[in-house]
């Protein structure tokens, strides 16, 4: 008996390291284990996809363009699965992409980009009538503008002449592109083209729906649409559903869905007849700067051009987890060594659970941010938080070392002087010798300041802002930490930690009030975010209720 009780506290860390390891791999399998098996793809290829070759590093917001040799390279990868492909640009780059769909035997629905530059309106459709008339048997129609009503950026009289125009010089079908509810509110536009085309897109639109609810609604605004210009084709010109991104209500970007959606619209599209175009090729990570992740995730494949899903078969969110789960445990075992190294008195099973843990945040910090860092501004923010959360982490783990030890703590810090050094960092003016008394207070406290920020953008331009569970992925384990060995501070906060904590608290509550309570992903974040508040609002009342007492 004796012999087992001196025996448990050597196999307790291991066997603690163990759990978090079993528990690290299926905490990091349930949400990419292998879904969609039973959903078939009704067709070997689709009718036609958004086609916009650009790759990192490319946007025509900064007029850099692929080459011609990217360009075929694209329509060859994309050739075997599609029967045509979308453009929405006559002048883009030193190719033609008319030419080099012919080579590969796609059909192209061609584009013209109008806008509120006139003179930049007439060059694009002199070379759309140009390519038009040059391959007509390549291109099958010309699609004259593109959400213009949608954007404002011209009156319904000026695009009905430019698509008078057009009709005028060209043989194919020509036609104009908008969201449904578009062509509802002008459907005079009909008159001026051979073909209606509307855009429906479950995810965008005013009253979001769920992926499930989405394929009945394609279907129902379809019929809609056909019955309101019963002598003109329809044509649904995008259609889709994004990869990554935040939750719209109940509609929710993923893989999963992505792939449903688009094995149940085929199904429709056969049952239906559409004639349609999905939105897109390739993601388009220069779309973030005006949409953010969601905007950047339509692709079927990836801006790297590695499919996110074959068209039939078993689909996983995310088919690197092994990798991340793997890290995870690895990095937990080895931030268990390091701290029991430093604290031996300290190498048990709580120092193993919270190792295995941080372990874990560290991974999903890096899972969430790395892959959606789409240029030098991101990946540099990227940098500093994954830093940022490395040196909470080990802040973290010193401090339960000492107190697991029985050593004394170290003194606590408020926000106020959290703020100073802060400040004075930022200023460089801290001492290196300072930098040795820098504490997990100080840092914990800028986390919650960041926090605060974010949740208000969150709460005042929330439409293309991710929810930043990655970004606090440590802090919230280092408040959750504190909290179980009973380490969070007791010394009295003041005006920062008012400041920062109820900003934070009163944000996020508004926030999520607004989202909706169909929307689990902003509820999940608010919970993070009332639980990354509560350690500085809670030293308030203990002053006063340290002050209470003094009173009486």
């Amino acid at each position: 008996m004796r012999h087992a009780t001196r025996l448990f506290p050597r196999l307790a860390p291991a066997a603690a390291l163990l759990g978090g390891t079993l528990l690290t791999l299926l905490v990091w399998w349930w949400p990419n284990r292998a879904q969609l098996a039973g959903l078939p793809m009704p067709a070997d290829r689709l009718n036609s996809v958004s086609f916009a070759p650009f790759r990192a590093g490319q946007s025509p917001l900064r007029n850099i363009f692929p080459s011609a040799a990217e360009v075929e390279e694209d329509l060859r990868l994309i050739a075997p699965g599609v029967r045509g492909i979308r453009t929405y640009a006559s002048i883009e780059g030193d190719y033609e992409v008319a030419a080099l769909a012919q080579r590969h035997g796609l059909r192209v629905w061609k584009g013209a980009w109008l806008g509120r530059d006139l003179r930049q309106n007439d060059r694009e459709l002199e070379k759309l009538v140009e390519t038009a008339n040059r391959f007509p048997d390549t291109i099958e129609r010309v699609v004259v503008g593109n959400e213009v009503l949608l954007r404002r950026d011209l009156p319904p009289a000026a695009l009905a002449a430019y698509l008078d125009r057009v009709k005028a010089q060209v043989r194919q079908p020509v036609t104009y592109a908008d969201v449904w509810e578009f062509w509802v509110q002008f459907p005079e536009m009909a008159d001026h083209v051979d073909i209606v085309t509307i855009h429906i897109l479950p995810y965008w639109e005013d009253e979001p729906l769920a992926v499930g609810p989405a394929i009945d609604h394609v279907r129902d605004i379809f019929r809609r649409m056909r019955a309101l210009f019963p002598n003109k084709p329809i044509a649904i010109g995008e259609v889709g559903w994004p990869s990554h991104g935040r939750w719209r209500e109940a509609a929710v970007p993923s893989v999963v869905d992505q792939a449903r959606f688009l094995r149940e619209f085929a199904a429709l599209s056969v049952a239906e007849g559409f004639d349609y175009n999905v939105i897109e090729a390739f993601d388009q990570v220069w779309k973030y700067k005006n949409e953010g992740t969601v905007g950047a995730a339509w692709g079927l494949w990836t801006a790297d051009r590695t499919p996110k899903f074959a068209l039939s078969g078993p689909v996983r969110e995310n088919a690197d987890w092994g990798w991340y789960a793997g890290a995870a445990a690895i990095l937990g075992a080895a931030l268990f060594a390091a701290t029991a190294r430093v604290f031996p008195a300290a190498a048990g099973w709580p120092l193993a659970i919270l190792a295995m843990a941080l372990g874990n945040a560290l991974a999903f910090a890096w899972c969430g941010g790395v892959p959606y860092a789409f240029d030098e501004h991101l990946l540099v923010s990227v940098a500093v938080n994954l830093l940022g959360q490395a040196a909470l982490a080990a802040l973290l783990l010193r401090r339960a070392g000492r107190r697991l030890s029985g050593l004394p703590a170290e003194p606590d810090r408020n926000g106020a002087q959290a703020t100073a050094t802060v400040r004075a960092a930022l200023r460089l003016r801290l001492h290196w010798r300072d930098w040795r008394g820098f504490a997990l207070d100080d840092l914990g406290f800028l986390f919650l300041w960041t926090a605060a920020v974010l949740q208000l953008l969150l709460l005042f331009d929330p439409r293309y802002r991710d929810f930043p569970f990655a970004t606090f992925a440590v802090p919230l384990v280092a408040v959750l930490a504190r909290a179980a060995l009973r380490d969070l501070p007791r010394r009295g906060g003041g005006w920062a930690e008012l400041w920062a904590g109820g900003t934070l608290f009163l944000a996020a509550v508004v926030s999520a009030v607004l989202e909706g309570a169909h929307n689990w992903q902003a509820l999940g974040w608010t919970a993070c975010a009332l639980g990354l508040a509560a350690p500085a609002l809670l030293r308030l009342r203990r002053v006063g209720t340290a002050r209470a007492g003094a009173v009486r």
